[in-house]
């Protein structure tokens, strides 16, 4: 199919007025594809609701002629997730951007999942609150596709995954049936939690409309070290210590490599506050009620692994200017697609086996291409490494024909460390040939069944994640 049938588009352009349906060149480029460098294709159209039933009437429409629909939040994506298959419609919800209520007694806040990120912290922050999933894209990324896919980042190992920050959801599911599942109750054990089906099922399962979201009280004090480390296993140690002197409030635990710190500096211009490179740097945040106690508290956590020899050196901020200037430095992965042909890895493993891992990664890497480069860095607290390597380092090969070269070797490796082959970006497209590394062949078919259950006609999102049975 190369075009719409005239009846649908029609019926569409009624359901959600001519501001609400794009077709050929009005269609942006941004809906083509997404950040992870997938090859672009335009949608048959463009479909741009404005409110819940809106979206239910689209995809009802869409289920009556058999017409694929692609949901699209900030294509920000890194899989492929909300690229347009042949033949489908686009469906994106950047008109579905308010945030409707915030209680902050409660700790709850109701948007639509067009709404940024960074509109949903913003909000968060002027009510007293935070938010507990931060990272990069937060100016694009919108909370529908976080959801979708389960998205992490650098608050994880203090508040967990989206999964963890979603008490409610309202879906749509493909034959545009509503299912509102928007209830606060922590406690709340009356069959299936049906909300959890959808997050990470990036869009295959249905389109999320609405969110309610968790929200936690905003620390009163945070302080901000960068720690310079020896090895793998001294970056193990520092973080059981931070995290026994700082239950629960160990905000962030980044571990960078001595190659993607060199990369860093680079990148960003800043200024190594090292006199000396080392093999290992953290960057760890801690949060608590006063400044003064709680910069006292890591100073003496550092003093102590210094006089351990665990520590070797250590920048400690002395105010927020300093603390976003270390952040500068771990946030320089925003220049990895402009400073490589980036071939990025997303991949979670034990955290004992992790630092094994990233060296016999760059090791097999350099035995096949001795002139590679590659940058290494990772959420430590919540065992996720994050591996970019430039193929214009390895020997002049076209780009797809290096991307699959070095994709078998680290999923090879992937596969035998048992770790999973997508920590937070999900499968979509590009990892698609891989999830059997990360996933049984019963949890396929459950997966599959699961699938067919919801969307019989396999029009939603077809063609990413798996293939149907």
């Amino acid at each position: 199919m190369s075009t719409l049938p005239s009846s649908l588009l029609c019926a569409l352009i009624d359901a959600l007025g001519t501001d609400g349906v794009y077709t050929g060149d009005a269609i942006a480029p941004r809906h083509h594809t997404d950040w992870s460098g997938t090859e672009p294709r335009r949608p048959l159209a463009l479909l741009r609701p404005s409110h819940t039933a809106q979206v239910a009437q689209a995809l009802r429409l869409c289920h009556v002629h058999g017409v694929p629909v692609v949901p699209q939040g900030g294509m920000t994506g890194l899989a492929g997730g909300a690229v347009p298959t042949f033949g489908a419609v686009a469906l994106s919800l950047e008109r579905m951007n308010a945030i409707e209520s915030l209680d902050a007694t409660a700790g709850t806040l109701v948007c639509q999942a067009g709404a940024t990120l960074q509109a949903v912290q913003e909000a968060a922050k002027a009510a007293g609150c935070v938010f507990g999933v931060d990272l990069g894209a937060r100016g694009s990324c919108q909370i529908g596709g976080n959801l979708a896919t389960n998205a992490g980042g650098n608050g994880v190992v203090q508040f967990g995954m989206m999964r963890e920050q979603a008490l409610g959801l309202e879906v749509v599911l493909a034959d545009g049936t509503v299912l509102d599942m928007m209830r606060p109750m922590l406690k709340n054990n009356t069959g299936y939690d049906l909300k959890h089906w959808f997050i990470g099922s990036e869009g295959t399962l249905g389109v999320i409309t609405r969110a309610l979201l968790q929200l936690h009280p905003e620390p009163r004090a945070r302080a901000t070290v960068l720690a310079a480390l020896a090895d793998y296993a001294s970056a193990m140690t520092l973080l059981t210590r931070l995290k026994a002197c700082f239950p629960g409030t160990l905000a962030a635990f980044e571990l960078m490599w001595e190659d993607f710190q060199r990369f860093a500096f680079d990148a960003t211009g800043t200024p190594s506050p090292f006199t000396q490179s080392h093999p290992f740097t953290v960057l760890a945040e801690v949060s608590g009620s006063d400044n003064e106690t709680v910069q006292d508290a890591l100073q003496h956590v550092l003093e102590v692994a210094m006089e351990d020899g665990l520590v070797l050196d250590a920048a400690l901020a002395q105010s927020e200017a300093q603390a976003a200037a270390l952040w500068r430095i771990r946030e320089a992965t925003a220049e990895i697609p402009s400073r490589m042909q980036s071939i990025n890895f997303d991949i979670s493993l034990p955290l004992q086996a992790m630092g094994d891992f990233a060296e016999r990664c760059v090791q097999r890497l350099s035995e096949r291409w001795p002139s590679q480069r590659s940058v290494r860095f990772g959420h430590l607290g919540d065992g996720n490494l994050h591996l970019s390597t430039d193929a214009r380092s390895l020997g002049g090969l076209p780009f797809k024909e290096a991307e699959r070269e070095v994709e078998a070797l680290v999923y090879g490796l992937v596969a035998q460390a048992n770790g999973s082959v997508s920590a937070e970006h999900g499968i979509g497209l590009h990892k698609k040939p891989y999830l059997g590394v990360s996933r049984s062949p019963a949890e396929l078919a459950a997966m599959r069944a699961i699938k067919h259950a919801l969307d019989p006609l396999d029009l939603l999102n077809p063609g990413k994640v798996f293939d149907p049975a």
